[in-house]
């Protein structure tokens, strides 16, 4: 049995450990947090900070593992290389791809020199001056995912707060401020397999903020993104071509976008399995799997057979939709409906980050980690999936100790994104 060391041990990475473990792969998780939902279901695990390379490749030797693979974590894609590198275990990861997709500001140096637009940025000094008028502005760690850290700042007097605790929550100590962008927001999820560069999907996403100054979080996913064609025809190209300049023959590679007017902002890349969860539609529509690519190539070096005429950006005609349900603060008490609505035949998974006796705590919101569930749905046509949205705000339900509705009620949004997408 081949034995696979995983990074990280959120909700999402416990859906790649998952899969391994459905291969026959023995895993092992690795995470500081003895309770992180991922070692639950791993062969073994480690309380082993994912930054701590040195011990991590003690235990690889001990265990005499076959590979290493990062799970769904910007942070720990640095990590996973230099442990690869120290073993002598494939890696997706180059030194080029590191330097530039780890780091927001080195990544925005990468689009500059392909041409390819930002969001307009500040320095600390700009926005201390007498006559700065640029508010909001978003105020983020280089390095730091899952909107931890970011938030948005529309008055002076917040300002310096706020930028001290998006220091704190850098690794680097090193801050961006960027302009508020209210416009469309969209990405764009590439696979690299075998130096040939596919672009898988392009998405939008509808966000909306959950707390006065953080930043928008994501609500609902959209497949295609109703911008796919501008997308294709202006910036794609593009893309492919800074891919390449990163010497990346094998991978994942999700951007995130910002659409205002003509143009296409790029601002956030994720290189490694999105907690959004793509792979399921791949899997669904298209016939291939990140996941089983992913842990492949940590076993073996090789993604596995060519996806060349599975891959349709397009997705064979189909919609697809992410209906992302979160929570107010508060300790659940009570959830219904989850068995009854995965009996929908427009929905093809469900990933779930709360159960009964947890608590949604103040830190939570206005991040990603206030999500309660992502429920996914393949339609041919989207009255099917306005359907399956009623049935969902019909029969889902989360209440806190008093008896509460926890869910932020964002239906009236899901149901005109649907109808006008």
């Amino acid at each position: 049995m081949k034995k696979l060391i995983i990074l990280g041990g959120n909700p999402e990475t416990a859906q790649l450990v998952e899969y391994a473990n459905k291969m026959g792969v023995f895993t092992i998780v690795i995470d500081p947090n003895p309770n992180s939902p991922a070692k639950k279901i791993a062969s073994k695990s480690y309380d082993i900070d994912g930054f701590d390379v040195e011990n991590i490749v003690k235990v690889a030797k001990e265990e005499k593992v076959d590979g290493v693979l990062v799970g769904v974590a910007d942070i720990l894609v640095k990590p996973y290389y230099e442990i690869c590198q120290k073993l002598n275990f494939p890696c997706y990861a180059t030194k080029e791809a590191i330097e530039y997709l780890t780091n927001k500001a080195s990544f925005n140096e990468l689009c500059k020199m392909h041409s390819i637009d930002t969001i307009p940025s500040f320095s600390y000094e700009d926005v201390k001056k007498e006559d700065f008028n640029e508010f909001p502005i978003v105020i983020k760690p280089v390095d730091n995912g899952g909107g931890v850290g970011i938030e948005v700042c529309e008055k002076k007097e917040d300002f310096d707060r706020m930028y001290e605790a998006a220091l704190n929550a850098s690794k680097r100590k090193i801050v961006l401020i960027e302009k508020y962008m209210n416009c469309d927001d969209m990405f764009s999820h590439y696979t690299i397999q075998d130096g040939k560069i596919y672009l898988s999907v392009v998405g939008d996403r509808i966000t909306k903020q959950t707390t006065k100054d953080s930043t928008p979080v994501c609500i609902l996913a959209r497949y295609p993104s109703k911008h796919i064609n501008e997308y294709i025809e202006n910036v794609d190209e593009k893309v492919k071509k800074m891919i390449k300049a990163l010497n990346i023959k094998n991978g994942i590679l999700n951007i995130q976008f910002f659409k205002e007017n003509d143009k296409f902002y790029a601002y956030d890349p994720g290189f490694r399995l999105q907690g959004e969860g793509m792979h399921f539609y791949f899997k669904e529509i298209c016939g291939f799997d990140h996941r089983e690519m992913l842990i492949n190539f940590a076993l073996s070096g090789k993604f596995g057979e060519s996806i060349e005429k599975l891959n349709d950006p397009f997705l064979h005609k189909k919609r697809a939709y992410t209906i992302w349900l979160l929570v107010n603060k508060g300790k659940i008490g009570k959830i219904e409906g989850m068995d009854e609505i995965k009996k929908e035949s427009s929905i093809i998974h469900i990933v779930q980050r709360f159960y009964d006796g947890d608590e949604v705590s103040e830190s939570f919101l206005g991040t990603e980690k206030q999500v309660f569930c992502r429920i996914y749905v393949v339609v041919d046509k989207k009255e099917e999936a306005i359907k399956t949205i009623e049935k969902i705000k019909e029969k889902v339900h989360v209440y806190d100790e008093n008896n509460k509705e926890m869910i932020l009620d964002f239906y009236d949004t899901f149901f005109k994104e649907v109808e006008n997408g």
